[in-house]
């Protein structure tokens, strides 16, 4: 059932995904420091779609 959510997780390097992850959940964690960079609107759309598939992110 989370195997989804683990893949999401990674479609960027770590921290990335997780803290938009995070971010979409409500949960303000900050921005990243360099040289890493907030993750593109394709990344973070792929974090969103499985937030929603379990029922987590109702936007």
């Amino acid at each position: 059932m989370l195997h989804g959510l683990y893949a999401a997780l990674f479609v960027a390097a770590n921290p990335i995904p997780v803290k938009a992850a995070l971010n979409l959940l409500g949960h303000e964690v900050g921005g990243l420091r360099l040289p890493l960079v907030a993750a593109a609107p394709d990344e973070e759309a792929v974090v969103a779609r499985e937030l929603r598939r379990l029922g987590l992110l109702r936007i």
